[in-house]
């Protein structure tokens, strides 16, 4: 897909209150958390426990998850080849939005693909971190909260990411969480720490 606007007859704006603006306001700078991984390794649970660490500590921050985005904004796609990597081009676009109005914005989407998360780092740029959220494929099937790994075992749901379709593990995550090994709580304090590390917390 072209990266081109099908529309030739539109001019970019830029508003008089900026992203530094912004950031100033609210004592900390915008980042986009992209946390990739398979269905079940916690990417969720994982960035709703930092919102709300990061809520705590009076940050602007957001959630956009892989299944709510499916409600409404990505209703249209499925779960091919194309339509994924559509999904997380569409969302990459939302969170550089996020982030532009000053917000530290997670992304929970498994993103399977290496090339389609490399291109949500091209639209986000510096404040792009890939947080990769490990955890074995049995230890996914074995917490399978939502029962999708059983459905895919039994042939119900096609093009399944670890299972009938693969998930190319990121190579040069800005942090990689191991949520077999580590609790939640643990989880969190190592994203909280890449933020301050990065500056993004004072």
């Amino acid at each position: 897909m072209s990266d081109e606007p099908k529309s030739k007859n539109i001019t970019w704006h830029h508003g008089d209150v900026t992203q530094a603006d912004r950031e100033k306001c609210h004592g900390h700078k915008a980042a986009v958390l992209w946390y990739t991984g398979l269905s079940g390794s916690g990417k969720s649970t994982l960035a709703q426990a930092v919102q709300t660490a990061l809520f705590e500590r009076d940050c602007e921050t957001y959630v956009l998850d892989g299944d709510n985005v499916r409600h409404g904004l990505n209703n249209n796609l499925g779960f091919s080849p194309e339509d994924r990597t559509e999904n997380i081009r569409r969302i990459g676009e939302v969170a550089k939005l996020f982030a532009d109005a000053g917000i530290i914005t997670s992304t929970a989407f498994i993103s399977p693909y290496r090339a389609d998360r490399d291109e949500a780092r091209k639209i986000s740029g510096d404040m792009f971190c890939e947080i990769w959220v490990d955890a074995d494929l049995a230890i996914c099937e074995e917490r399978d909260t939502k029962g999708l790994y059983k459905k895919a075992r039994a042939g119900e749901i096609p093009e399944f990411t670890g299972i009938s379709a693969p998930y190319e593990e990121p190579k040069n995550a800005e942090l990689v969480v191991n949520t077999g090994k580590d609790n939640l709580e643990e989880c969190v304090k190592q994203v909280l720490a890449m933020l301050t590390e990065k500056g993004i917390l004072s």
